[in-house]
């Protein structure tokens, strides 16, 4: 591969101009060019682009965002830097292939006649032989044969002499100038499909993105684009029975909205899964209307299978949830109290929270799964507890518990996919404009040995949800353990759970008065440091009190104390369904495994820090379509610049040119003399066989 840079010389009396021109059209510039944009390349991808700004914020913290955003790394593709890039590479490419390509051509067409004999002698692959035949008689042979393997063959009459000169291979250098010509045009096709052109109209015609919440058609036109915009890519979310006639595309901390020719309505869209939960086929059936005919035709929209209509591409891009209807019900999370509360939503809207202890708050409605497939090994999700300070503790009082109950969950890690039902996204704002995020599931699944509802919390989008496990009764609901927490906060009923503690433990009737009221005492005292306050409560309050003790004291004293604690949260779970009219449950493994978890609930319930818990209780789930719209110009101009590439580095790497000369004059005695010399770019052993190959065919004439 030729990539000298001596070609056509720029005429000009300025040396910096010259020097200029020089290191732009040369190959160590490009090079470095390449690099940059590789690297660039790369940071586009690790980068999510043109994701919204809060998602920055939470990924890179405030500081490193700004940082970010100055250099433009959440839009590289579009920064003024790449664009800049671009436009040195097509100029110092141009300037490459203008300066080269017509001596390429030029040495395509040259024979290289002006050639002598004694020349010729000093190439590495020459050969000398004499032949009976006369001088015309044998270049005619020569040439014949010559060309039989593929040359072409011109004959030059010399003084006294024949000159045979023949080349092969001479469209090595068409894949030079088609390989750099690609470039350009791959670039200059990627320009035309940037959003170079949305720039030139918001710097020409003043047009700025829209920022805020607000209805599309009423948003103004300096937030628009028209139906002329040569190239753009946007989205469009459009819910069933419902219909688009614009494209939302971001720029910046805002969005423009592009105008489209026609109008979009999804009459259905269909979703089929695989078995692990994704997605295997999704489609959407649409009507589209043409503004200008107003005529209607039916289409359906796949993955990989778009609408093209009047110079525009509609791509099926995902699926959303689009305002699914949602029936809960409440339970308070503080308080003595554990009624429930009817409450309805609507995905994508906000509900306000009745009721006098959340008054408050604003019930923001993000997201709806009609299912979930998720790994149920155990042990498997992360709990409330990732944030407890005193985990150490925390972890050796639930082993004791499970000590206690006979029945530890099985930790055997193993992959268990399964459908486990429906789920809510909502976020629970503040009067002061604090949100956090809650994921909670429909249906209850098998979790540590029992059936439990899983309750997902996380304090910002950049952090996992951790969960809550509300443990399922008999009925599969949360009702009985609602009750147990309104129970804990009830200091009458924490007083008579310890007293039948210590009243139903079988004593020595000589010492059972003082001993049953200090059970009685520490039994309460227990309940109470559970029940804690705003500071600590459950394990973390245990744990800080048996942390005050002689280091030696502190097993011995975390298992007598969970004994206690585990009788007294039995005998206040009782206490509370006498309290309601309910008869006491069955002391079995099967409600000792209920308390369990209940009490694991209780002590991880500080953590998931809300004022309700919401379960989902019915649905009617409304899909919504994610179109990408497309009008992309350079995309054809990219294919021809690929093909070009791929035809220029073929020829490239396969094609090599020969050059053949043979240079015959009249022997001294009789006959004629021939000399011949071979030569080639790339000098390889393939290339060794050929000339003794050839060298032996022409000398046998």
């Amino acid at each position: 591969m030729n990539t000298r840079t001596e070609g056509i010389v720029v005429q000009t009396r300025s040396r910096w101009l010259a020097d200029m021109i020089e290191l732009l059209s040369s190959m160590r510039f490009a090079i470095s060019l390449l690099s940059v944009i590789a690297i660039a390349s790369v940071i586009g991808t690790v980068v999510t682009q043109n994701e919204p700004m809060p998602n920055y914020v939470n990924q890179f913290g405030p500081f490193w965002f700004e940082v970010f955003a100055h250099v433009s790394l959440y839009s590289v593709y579009s920064a003024w830097w790449f664009l800049l890039i671009m436009a040195f590479l097509v100029t110092s490419t141009s300037l490459c292939i203008a300066r080269n390509a017509p001596r390429m051509i030029a040495d395509m067409k040259s024979w290289r006649e002006n050639v002598r004999e004694q020349s010729l002698r000093n190439f590495h692959h020459h050969a000398e032989w004499h032949s009976p035949l006369p001088g015309a008689a044998l270049a005619t042979e020569l040439a014949r044969r010559a060309v039989a393997d593929g040359y072409q063959v011109k004959l030059v009459q010399k003084e006294q002499a024949t000159l045979v000169t023949a080349k092969q291979g001479a469209a090595n250098k068409l894949g030079y100038i088609f390989a750099h010509s690609a470039i350009v045009i791959i670039c200059i096709g990627g320009l035309l499909d940037s959003n170079l052109p949305i720039k030139a109209q918001q710097w020409l015609f003043n047009k700025v993105p829209f920022v805020g919440n607000g209805i599309i058609a009423e948003i103004p036109a300096k937030h628009r684009l028209g139906l002329g915009n040569p190239t753009f890519r946007g989205n469009t979310l459009i819910p069933e029975g419902s219909s688009s006639n614009t494209a939302i595309i971001p720029a910046g901390e805002g969005v423009l909205i592009q105008d489209l020719p026609f109008t979009i309505e999804l009459k259905k869209f269909v979703v089929d899964f695989y078995s692990t939960g994704m997605p295997k086929l999704f489609a959407s059936q649409v009507i589209v209307t043409d503004h200008e005919s107003g005529k209607s035709f039916p289409a359906t929209i796949k993955v990989n299978e778009p609408l093209n209509y009047k110079g525009l591409s509609v791509y099926q891009s995902s699926f959303e949830d689009g305002g699914s209807r949602l029936q809960l019900n409440g339970y308070a999370m503080k308080g003595a109290a554990h009624s429930s509360f009817a409450l309805a939503g609507a995905v994508g809207k906000s509900t306000p929270l009745s009721g006098s202890s959340g008054s408050e708050y604003t019930i923001e409605w993000s997201g709806f799964r009609p299912f979930n497939v998720e790994n149920l090994s155990a042990n498997n999700g992360q709990d409330v507890r990732a944030v407890n300070p005193d985990k150490r503790f925390t972890e050796n009082f639930s082993a004791s518990l499970d000590k206690q109950l006979g029945s530890a969950a099985n930790t055997k890690k193993t992959k268990e996919l399964k459908n486990i039902g429906p789920s809510v996204q909502y976020k629970l704002r503040d009067k002061n404009g604090q949100a956090r995020e809650f994921n909670n599931y429909m249906l209850s699944v098998k979790v540590e040995g029992g059936d439990a509802f899983l309750a997902g919390m996380r304090d910002s989008p950049a952090e996992n949800f951790r969960y809550l496990r509300i443990p399922a009764d008999d009925n599969d609901s949360v009702t009985e353990w609602m009750r147990l927490r309104a129970a804990l906060q009830n200091p009458a009923l924490r007083e008579k759970a310890a007293q039948r503690y210590a009243a139903n433990l079988p004593l020595q009737s000589s010492a059972s008065d003082p001993l049953r009221s200090q059970l009685q005492a520490s039994a309460l005292r227990g309940l109470n440091m559970f029940a804690g306050d705003d500071k600590a409560s459950g394990y973390i309050a245990i744990a800080r009190f048996i942390g005050k003790l002689p280091v030696a004291e502190q097993e011995k004293a975390a298992d007598v104390f969970m004994k206690i604690l585990n009788g007294s949260l039995w005998e206040l779970w009782q206490v509370a369904r006498v309290q309601d009219g309910l008869p006491p449950v069955p002391a079995d493994e099967k409600h000792g495994r209920f308390l369990q978890l209940g009490i694991n609930a209780l002590a991880d319930a500080f953590f998931y820090n809300a004022p309700v818990y919401l379960q989902l209780k019915g649905f009617e789930e409304v899909k919504a379509s994610v179109f990408q719209v497309t009008r992309s110009p350079g995309k054809n101009v990219v294919y021809l610049g690929a093909l070009l590439l791929v035809i220029g580095i073929f020829a490239m790497l396969y094609v090599r040119e020969r050059r053949l000369w043979i240079w015959i004059r009249p022997h001294a005695d009789s006959g004629s003399h021939a000399l011949m010399a071979m030569s080639t770019q790339r000098k390889t052993l393939d290339f060794d066989k050929e000339f003794d190959r050839l060298k032996t065919r022409l000398a046998q004439s």
